[in-house]
């Protein structure tokens, strides 16, 4: 297993759970703050912890050549976390991945290459990771499951198009996704954004 703290319900006992990945120079601590937010106390909250505050060294939109190992090796701790929490009793389809900046473009990007029906995905400062005109010919599918893309305008870390891309090949990948562009808004995370949050999760636990 990654380094990972918890927050919320114990795993055996939760009606669902999500995975939260910080962003560059954050930290699990930092994310597990977003889960508090949320307001559940019966939803699990797991948040792997990058080496060295950064899950690959570079830009998300450098040649994926120049982020090798790293971005490999983040990808599999999310998909470890993800086995974690489906070993505990948990299906996949009651397991949100839910990032910030870095740590969401590492969520969108598992799923991309992971395709199949999630609780529910969201990048918040977030773009699938790789080049401009990187192929998206992803295999699979997400299966309706429901995705939110939430950016400012102006983001200096994020270009417009990118989320405008990342929410167009999910959709094609059978998500469905929601995209809110926040005019002027800084790298950072907004009410309303946590609203869409909340109502992502709210219905994974009528599942259990």
């Amino acid at each position: 297993m990654p380094q990972m703290l918890t927050a919320g319900a114990p795993l055996a006992r939760a009606r669902a759970a999500a995975i939260l990945l910080h962003g560059r120079g954050g930290s699990a601590e930092d994310i597990l703050a977003l889960g508090a937010e949320l307001g559940f106390d019966d939803v699990a909250y797991l948040a792997p912890q990058a080496a060295n505050q950064s899950w690959y060294p570079y830009s998300f939109l450098a040649p994926l050549a120049q982020n090798e190992p790293h971005l490999t090796h983040a990808l599999a701790t999310v998909g470890a976390t993800l086995d974690h929490a489906v070993r505990a009793g948990l299906g996949a389809e009651r397991v949100a991945l839910i990032g910030f900046s870095q740590g969401g473009c590492l969520a969108l990007e598992y799923a991309a290459r992971n395709a199949r029906r999630y609780g529910a995905i969201a990048g918040l400062s977030a773009g699938l990771i790789g080049p401009p005109g990187a192929p998206r010919a992803y295999p699979g599918s997400l299966d309706a499951t429901p995705a939110f893309l939430g950016c400012s305008d102006v983001d200096a870390h994020i270009p417009l198009a990118r989320v405008h891309e990342s929410r167009a090949v999910l959709g094609r990948l059978g998500a469905e996704v929601s995209e809110r562009i926040y005019p002027g808004m800084g790298h950072s995370i907004n009410a309303d954004e946590i609203a869409h949050l909340v109502k992502l999760l709210a219905p994974l636990k009528a599942m259990a």
